[in-house]
């Protein structure tokens, strides 16, 4: 049954469609049942983002647009419409005969999964407004609302003056593709009282005004960087006491043509809030979508918004293709590496479609730019390709085009990618491992000037691809292939436990390489902790090089400097040898804070244990000094590789005590607040170790089977992990722990796919199915349970 709310947007929504008048209807009435987390007053002059997968609006929580960004400096906020800029912003200013008010100190700011909120308290004034925005689906539009109440017994009069700062210029790398910034002319249309800015040069357009007709119009040339025009629009406003009036304005742009714009803007005003109800529903849908019940509800919380934050970083620019972004503000373009990561943990929780469109995306520009089969690292959304590609992110590549056809089951996604994998490997092998040692050379993860030679991450990477493009030709039947590639996938794991171990530091090295090459970074790293403080490490730096000078080498050999977090991805892709592994986790807990782990291992201090304060970023960006969540989440996912959920839930805490903790309902890049305000390789962080290991959901979609092998923390007694998408099968499952007693069910849409749960095998452990039916089979170490049925559930107790 329908709730009330829902039932009066319907009828809301059937008057609308009957009739070409604005319905204006108060957004937050249709906005008051769902999810809402409310910002801190501390981060209130700090960014938030307004998403939609065609244009997206960044600006301060306080309800400002100030300058920010690097990538283009200062203009990476505003309103983007990628590839191009609309506007650096808007402003409104209440004006009395004695007294002019500018909106620019929101008290509150309130994030919704797919809008914003912003509360001024005027009472002093006797005025309370809330400025409310969201970006309809699919639009090149933002509609934003303004709800101005009358707290006084008076009658009050005042002017309402909206100023639009249009800036219409071409994304970063524009020049590459002939977009050549010119001044932007305005042009005030009676009829619908709508500024249309255009670029002189360019088919830009931005349009923006309201359904009310102003009382004077102007404009001026934009005071802020760039060659923009303000707009301003003045509205004459009589409210009786206690009335509260409604303005909705409309920004909407094209980079195609003036009649784009102004039908997006029309189609905006008109249907904003079938748009808003619309948009809401999707988002509920988002949410029931590997639903997750645990008794951290802050984690909870924190994994669910991490679900709205993946469909933020959506970015459709038609011409060029559909995909997932790195972070925003200063990434939202495409990135290889960071997909790499991101869509596996997009595939485990159900939006499938953005998995395939990216994958589709980097594939074919790849393709088209490189040709051999080698992956892209950094293309912008005007198609320029800036970096042709990481070492690591061609084998990168291979294993995620595996990992979803483990969820899909799709031969004919397999049968599609394959080809790209098998030159992408070739190409790692013949032209990237000069001395054909099967360690290609080239930078991986850490882009660190001089971190070229032989990395390890890109080792293990390149190992993992290996095995995982053998499964792909088994499958594909080119078994000669199959062959070749598993005997190299076998040696290699081999020779990284063997050559880049380090039993002095207990950890894999940073890289292999010769004593000329090692020196040189040592230099460069005593000279980076020096600047940083850190005594210890300039210490361990210095033992080293003298180390290095005084047993000399004229071979290649590992080194151990940086401490790196990529040193982990042995562990993270379950290729260490189990005794090396616990040694290396163990010496990994060095190099962490409360919020995760150093990106550098020799950036940390003595206090990073205590140390739970904003990081203090440099003036010009930089992830020196950085704690990030994608270490973190490897971390994690290497945790439990190796049988230790207690350590990974660690882990996942550390990340989410920076959920919330400067944008409310979305985690940093930088722990807690720096870098991007969303990213999206947090996904990967937290949904492998959840739903991949924590729930041991493991699908071979291919054969129609799934199964779950639990590993779940000593401190969650109850969790659910509810409508997790298998190709067609839909499946639950649901974990209890009483006193000595544990229970495990799972329940699945389709009756054709087996179900296989494994439990450890426990000493005077009593098995029992309780419901369904099921094969038990024994093993030395676990207790396999195959069914058929659609919900089987095992009791397990324990002395």
């Amino acid at each position: 049954m329908k709730n009330p709310t829902t039932i009066i947007l319907l009828i809301v929504l059937l008057m609308n469609s009957c009739t070409s008048n604005p319905v204006n209807y108060d957004f937050s009435e249709i906005v008051k049942d769902s999810p809402f987390i409310k910002g801190k007053n501390d981060y209130l002059n700090s960014p938030y983002v307004t998403a939609g997968d065609r244009l997206y609006m960044v600006g301060h929580q306080n309800g400002t647009f100030p300058d920010l960004g690097w990538h283009i400096e200062g203009e990476m906020g505003g309103v983007w419409d990628h590839p191009i800029k609309l506007m650096d912003g808007f402003e409104v200013s209440l004006i009395w005969d004695d007294l002019t008010l500018m909106l620019d100190s929101a008290t509150s700011f309130v994030n919704y999964p797919f809008a914003n909120k912003h509360i001024y308290d005027l009472s002093k004034n006797n005025l309370k407004i809330e400025r409310f925005q969201f970006v309809p689906d699919g639009k090149e539009g933002v509609l934003i609302q303004y709800k101005v109440k009358n707290l006084s017994e008076k009658t009050q009069n005042f002017d309402f003056l909206f100023r639009g700062d249009s800036d219409l210029r071409p994304v970063w790398l524009g020049e590459e593709t002939g977009m050549i910034d010119s001044e932007d002319k305005a042009e005030f249309l009676n009829n619908s009282g709508t500024w249309l800015i255009k670029d002189n040069q360019n088919p830009w357009y931005v349009a923006f005004g309201t359904n009310i007709q102003p009382s004077e119009y102007s404009f001026i040339k934009s005071n802020r960087p760039g060659l923009g025009i303000s707009g301003n629009l003045t509205y004459e406003i009589s409210l009786q006491p206690d009335e509260t009036k409604i303005i909705n304005f409309t920004i909407a742009g094209s980079y195609n043509s003036k009649e784009q714009a102004l039908a997006t803007y029309d189609s905006i005003q008109n249907k904003g809030v079938n748009y808003l109800v619309s948009k809401k529903q999707r988002y509920s849908r988002l949410a029931e979508q590997s639903k997750l019940t645990i008794p951290d509800k802050e984690l909870q919380n924190a994994f669910e918004w991490l679900k709205y934050n993946c469909d933020w970083l959506i970015r459709d620019v038609p011409e060029i293709g559909r995909g997932i972004t790195a972070g925003i503000p200063d990434y939202p373009w495409w990135f290889g590496v960071d997909s790499e990561y991101a869509l596996q943990g997009y595939m485990a929780i159900g939006q499938r479609d953005i998995v395939y469109n990216t994958i589709h995306l980097l594939d074919s520009v790849s393709n088209r730019v490189n040709g051999n089969g080698r992956i892209l690292h950094e293309m912008s959304t005007n198609g320029t390709v800036f970096n042709k590609g990481n070492i690591n992110e061609t084998p990168q590549f291979a294993t995620l085009i595996w990992q979803i056809y483990l969820w899909n089951g799709d031969i004919q996604f397999l049968k599609k990618y394959f080809p790209t994998v098998k030159n992408g490997l070739n190409w790692l092998m013949t032209e990237n491992d000069d001395n054909k040692n099967l360690f290609p050379d080239g930078f991986g993860m850490m882009e660190i000037h001089g971190l070229d030679s032989e990395m390890i991450d890109v080792a293990v990477y390149t190992q993992s691809a290996f095995a995982d493009a053998a499964n792909m030709a088994i499958v594909l039947k080119e078994d000669s292939l199959a062959l070749e590639y598993g005997k190299l996938a076998h040696t290699l794991k081999d020779r990284i436990n063997l050559e880049f171990w380090s039993e002095e530091f207990n950890s894999y090295a940073d890289f292999i390489g010769t004593d000329k090459q090692a020196l040189h970074l040592i230099n460069d790293a005593i000279i980076r902790a020096d600047t940083l403080n850190k005594p210890w490490a300039i210490e361990e730096l210095k033992e080293t090089k003298k180390s290095i000078l005084e047993n000399p080498s004229r071979t290649l050999r590992p080194f151990v400097l940086h401490h790196n977090w990529v040193v982990n991805t042995p562990m993270e892709m379950k290729i260490a040898e189990k005794e090396k592994a616990l040694k290396a986790l163990q010496t990994s807990e060095n190099f962490v804070n409360p919020f995760g782990v150093f990106v550098t291992g020799i950036d940390r201090d003595a206090s990073a244990g205590s140390d739970d304060g904003s990081f203090k970023g440099s003036k010009v960006f930089s992830y020196t000094g950085a704690v990030m969540t994608l270490p973190t989440g490897v971390q994690a996912i290497a945790e439990n590789n190796y049988g230790r959920p207690d350590k990974a839930l660690n882990y996942l805490k550390r990340m989410t005590r920076t959920f919330s903790y400067a944008l409310p309902g979305s985690i940093y890049e930088v722990s807690p607040d720096y870098g991007m305000i969303t990213q999206a390789w947090n996904i990967y962080s937290f949904a492998i170790p959840i739903i991949h290991q924590f729930f041991g959901i493991q699908p071979v979609a291919s054969e129609k089977k799934i199964q779950i092998m639990i590993q779940m923390p000593e401190e969650w007694n109850s969790a659910s992990l509810e409508n997790v998408m298998v190709a067609e099968n839909i499946i639950s499952v649901f974990y209890e722990k009483i006193d000595n007693k544990i229970s495990v069910k799972a329940v699945q849409s389709e009756t054709d796919w087996t179900l296989e749960v494994v439990l450890p095998k426990i000493e005077n452990g009593n098995y029992e199915i309780v419901k369904g039916k099921a094969e038990m089979i024994i093993d030395e170490n676990k207790i396999f349970y195959k069914s058929n049925d659609p919900i089987i559930e095992i009791t397990t107790t324990f002395k």
